[in-house]
């Protein structure tokens, strides 16, 4: 895989958010635990921007990239993709 394609922002950049997006569930967790809340916070409202903060990325991203680099651009895709499974997987699991 070509590792200065994952040095371009539109790559690396969704990774990070959903990344940042697992800590703040796992800090969510350690100061609420994990009862629903009757109203949205602080911690679903971010979720909620970065989570939609990436989708106009990762489409930058595979439009520039996949012409140009179609292998390595799926392999980023596919890391992008898994990243933000990651970080949706708490969310669908308890159920918020």
């Amino acid at each position: 895989m070509n590792v200065s394609l994952l040095k371009r922002p539109s790559a690396f950049l969704p990774i990070l958010m959903s990344v940042i997006v697992i800590g703040i569930i796992v800090g969510h967790i350690a100061m609420s635990g994990t009862a629903r809340e009757a109203d949205e916070g602080t911690a679903a409202h971010l979720f909620q921007l970065l989570m939609a903060g990436q989708v106009p990325i990762i489409g930058f991203f595979a439009v520039t990239w996949l012409p140009r680099e179609p292998r390595a651009a799926l392999l980023v895709l596919g890391l992008q993709l898994a990243a933000a499974m990651a970080a949706i997987a708490p969310v669908w699991w308890l159920q918020w």
